[in-house]
């Protein structure tokens, strides 16, 4: 100790500035550090401190997000939704994000629900729909309570084809839409005439074509074709030109084998070929199989969905059953097209921040450096990004490796506690809809998970621990 006192001395100051700045005064080398409580909460550090380094959610942790590696999502079938979705009632319709009242719901998301009545013959104007829906005739629930997932508004009707994923590790199955398209989609709130009848031409002529294709391929696994578009260019969320054309790689033999009508198959063929985003509905249900295997571990702190209506932003966790921890959804400040700005954007929506909570989409940003010229940044920030994220996850998914970061593999499994104790909050590359109906994308950009969402779950999580 008494040499101590005769020894140049550094000093790190955790906290106020105000107590770095006399030493500074005084010629003495300090660096100023600064820190606030986890989460700015003392109820909150409470509750944190009560789960960092405690043996039940680490051994809960273990498991669920060995779960999650183990999953093996595949392609299996393609069939009406009402047909495929256990207890899909008649005049259900299910939507991206957690649950929300009709008369609650943002304007893109009314629009779609309106589109997909009149689609379904339950209505033959929007004047009718909205009558119909005004006095309940409808009901809703979240896709992801169906073990589905949508993008955007995320709607699925009964009568509308829905990719079949099974994994078979964990005897479990989820679903998506098919996509639509760019332009006046159903997703973002469009209802003319031209959008119902392209989802008619869905139903009748995509779907059983697609169907009649995946019978004859056979089980079609998704982890290994993702790993693929990685390694050359994608990272499956907001960029899958890579990951679309492996898919129809796949899908025109088959389709070839099983006796197709050739107007229909040409049809079909152009339609995929003609929109890159066509595997993004994939993506997202192959993630969701990944999640859905680590979901309902007792215990366990690990994000199992975040997900957008529009309004609200939820997230669920693996160890707090089918709750939902949600706040108002954020606006995205991204890249806007031509004569749109942040005051035209609807708040943040869509299912599709599935594949971030599955460590893709801006988790493996590195992976795609192109992404960047359509959610703005540069490569760098992409790189970084990735890097970033590893702070807050349990681990990494040596399935989905990054040529970019010299092969290493995407972070992955993003934990509440790491979330709160280190500020970060998981980012989201996204795009963004106009906030009226119909009107459609305006632009993309890089959001992240609000950080009140992972508090609220910190806190739920402590209080199933006695102590």
């Amino acid at each position: 100790m008494t040499s101590l006192f005769g020894a140049d001395l550094a000093v790190i100051n955790v906290g106020l500035s105000q107590f770095a700045e006399p030493i500074a005064a005084a010629g003495a080398p300090v660096l100023d550090v600064v820190w606030t409580p986890p989460a700015g909460d003392e109820t909150v550090a409470r509750a944190l401190a009560r789960l960092v380094n405690r043996a039940e959610v680490e051994a809960a942790n273990a498991t669920a997000f060995a779960r999650y590696l183990a999953a093996q999502p595949a392609l299996t079938g393609v069939a009406p939704a009402a047909d495929a979705i256990a207890g899909l009632l008649e005049r259900t319709i299910l939507h991206s994000g957690p649950p929300i009242a009709w008369a609650n719901m943002c304007a893109p998301v009314q629009g779609a629900i309106i589109g997909a009545c009149i689609y379904e013959g339950w209505a033959n104007s929007h004047e009718a729909a909205r009558q119909l829906l005004d006095a309940g005739e409808v009901s809703f629930s979240p896709c992801h309570d169906y073990g589905a997932v949508g993008p955007m508004a995320g709607i699925i009707s009964p009568s509308m084809p829905v990719w079949i994923i099974e994994d078979p590790i964990h005897g479990t199955t989820t679903y998506s839409n098919l996509n639509e398209g760019l332009g006046k989609v159903l997703r973002y709130g469009a209802n003319s005439p031209e959008v119902i009848e392209r989802l008619h031409w869905m139903q009748r002529t995509l779907g059983p074509t697609l169907a009649a294709t995946v019978e004859t391929l056979g089980p079609l696994e998704l982890k290994p074709l993702i790993a693929q578009a990685l390694h050359m260019g994608d990272e499956v969320h907001n960029r899958n030109v890579a990951a679309s054309a492996l898919l129809l790689k796949r899908l025109i033999p088959a389709a070839l084998d099983a006796g197709l009508d050739p107007a229909d198959l040409s049809a079909v063929v152009k339609f995929i070929n003609s929109n890159d985003h066509f595997f993004l509905n994939l993506s997202m249900s192959a993630c969701k199989a990944m999640m859905d295997a680590a979901h309902g571990v007792a215990g366990s702190s690990l994000v199992t969905a975040m997900a957008r209506n529009g309004v609200k932003f939820g997230i669920r966790v693996s160890g707090l059953g089918e709750r939902w921890f949600t706040v108002p959804a954020p606006v995205v400040d991204g890249l806007f097209f031509p004569g749109y700005s942040a005051d035209d954007a609807n708040p943040d929506l869509g299912d599709s921040t599935i594949t971030e909570t599955a460590g893709l989409g801006a988790f493996a940003m590195a992976a795609s450096p192109a992404i960047v010229q359509f959610v703005g940044g540069s490569a760098s920030d992409a790189i970084a990004n990735t890097h970033k994220m590893a702070h807050i996850t349990i681990g990494r998914n040596d399935a989905f490796t990054l040529p970019q970061v010299d092969f290493g593999a995407t972070p992955a499994g993003i934990d509440i506690r790491k979330v709160i104790d280190t500020g970060i909050e998981p980012t989201i590359n996204t795009g963004i809809a106009h906030r009226e109906a119909g009107i459609g994308q305006i632009g993309a950009g890089i959001t992240s998970a609000p950080m009140a969402c992972f508090s609220q779950a910190v806190s739920a999580l402590a209080e199933t621990f006695d102590d």
